[in-house]
C-alpha cells in the first residue's frame, strides 16, 4: 500500500491506495485553516499519517502540492494561498518523520498522471491534461511517464501569452479563461455604462437593451458586482444572457487557441480537461472549446486527437500521487 497527500489552498487530503487506480482504500479530508499557515498543515499531516502508515503498512509516500515545486530537490517553491511554503524541504520533512521514501509533484502534474494512467487518458500514448479553475494548469504524460522538462517545470499552458502585444507575465491565458479572468471581465462589463462605445458596439443588434443583461448578472451576484463569479457567468450564459455569453465565449476561444498550440507542438492522442470551469459541461464548455481548437490547430493534425472530460473527480490528484509513490518505491 501507498500513501498519497494532497496539499491545497483550501483542502488537505490523505489517502491510502494500491497505486493501481480506483478505488481508494481509505480517504481522510480536511479543511485548511489558512491562518495557521504551512505549519498548521504540516501539523495535521503529522497527526494523521502515522496511523494510516501503520494500519496499511505503507511502503512509500507521494505528494501533490498546490503550487510550483522543485520535484528533483524535493522542495515546495511557493504557495499562492498559504504562507510558509516558500523553498520548504517537504520531501526531507516527510522522510524524517515517517521513515518512508517520498516523492513530490505539482498538483496539476499529479492530476495529469492520475488521468493518464487510470482515468480518461488511460491507454493513450501521449496524454495532455489541463485543469481550468481558479488558474489554468497543464501536464504531459508520455507512455505513462510524467514529463517535467529540464528544470522540473513544464506545460504551464495557463501562462501562454496570446499575442505579440502581451509583454507582461500577467497578460496570459489565465487572465482570459481562468475563473478569475472570467470574473474580472464580467465585473468590468457590469460596471461599465452604456455610453462606452466598445460596449455599445458589442450589444448592437441584441434583442434586449444592454441594461437588461447587466441587471440579470447583478441580481445573480446579490446586487454586488465584485461578488460575481465564473459560475454566475456560466449560468447566465446558459440562460440566454448575451452579455454573459460574450464573456464565456471569449474564454472558450482563448482556451481553445491555447490547446491548439499544444496539439500543434506535441500532437497528443488525448487531451483531458478538468477543473471547476470545465464542470459547465458538454454544451457550455467542451463543444465550444473543441470548435475553437479546430479553428486554430495545424490542419494536418485535425481529427488525430480526442478532447474529453476528466474522469477521476476530486480524487484525481491523490491517484496521481499514489502512482508517483509506486514509482518511487520501485527504485
Amino acid at each position: 500500500m501507498y500513501l498519497a497527500i494532497e496539499i491545497g489552498g483550501t483542502k488537505l487530503q490523505l489517502a491510502v491506495g494500491t497505486g493501481q487506480g480506483p478505488p481508494l482504500v481509505e480517504l481522510r479530508r480536511f479543511t485548511v485553516d489558512r491562518s495557521q499557515g504551512a505549519e498548521g498543515i504540516r501539523r495535521q499531516i503529522a497527526e494523521v499519517a502515522p496511523s494510516l502508515i501503520q494500519k496499511y503498512q505503507v511502503r512509500a509516500i507521494g505528494i501533490g502540492f498546490g503550487g510550483p515545486v522543485d520535484s528533483a530537490g524535493g522542495r515546495t517553491l511557493k504557495s499562492h494561498h498559504v504562507e510558509g511554503w516558500t523553498n520548504f524541504p517537504l520531501v526531507a520533512w516527510c522522510q524524517e518523520r515517517f521513515g518512508l521514501p517520498t516523492a513530490l509533484g505539482n498538483d496539476a502534474d499529479m492530476a495529469g498522471l492520475g488521468e493518464a494512467r487510470f482515468g480518461a487518458g488511460r491507454g493513450a500514448k501521449i496524454c495532455f491534461y489541463s485543469n481550468v479553475g481558479t488558474g489554468i494548469g497543464g501536464s504531459l504524460v508520455i507512455e505513462g511517464r510524467l514529463y517535467t522538462g529540464s528544470g522540473g517545470v513544464a506545460c504551464e499552458v495557463g501562462h501562454l501569452r496570446p499575442g505579440l502585444d502581451c509583454l507582461e507575465p500577467e497578460q496570459n491565458l489565465e487572465s482570459l479563461a481562468a475563473g478569475w479572468g472570467i470574473e474580472a471581465a464580467a465585473r468590468a462589463l457590469v460596471k461599465t455604462g452604456a455610453e462606452n462605445s466598445a460596449l455599445r458596439q458589442l450589444a448592437a443588434g441584441w434583442p434586449q437593451p444592454l441594461e437588461v443583461y447587466q441587471s440579470d448578472l447583478l441580481q445573480r451576484a446579490g446586487g454586488e458586482p465584485d461578488r460575481l463569479t465564473a459560475r454566475h457567468v456560466a449560468e447566465a450564459a446558459g440562460s440566454g444572457n448575451l452579455l454573459a455569453r460574450s464573456v464565456w465565449e471569449r474564454a472558450c476561444q482563448a482556451y481553445g487557441w491555447a490547446l491548439a498550440q499544444v496539439i500543434t507542438l506535441i500532437a497528443p492522442d488525448v487531451l483531458v480537461l478538468g477543473g471547476g470551469v470545465s464542470l459547465a459541461g458538454e454544451e457550455m464548455f467542451l463543444q465550444p472549446v473543441r470548435q475553437y481548437v479546430d479553428r486554430y490547430v495545424f490542419p494536418p493534425l485535425r481529427d488525430t486527437y480526442r478532447i474529453v472530460p476528466a474522469a477521476l473527480g476530486e480524487e484525481v490528484v491523490l491517484h496521481g500521487a499514489l502512482a508517483l509513490a509506486t514509482d518511487k518505491a520501485a527504485f
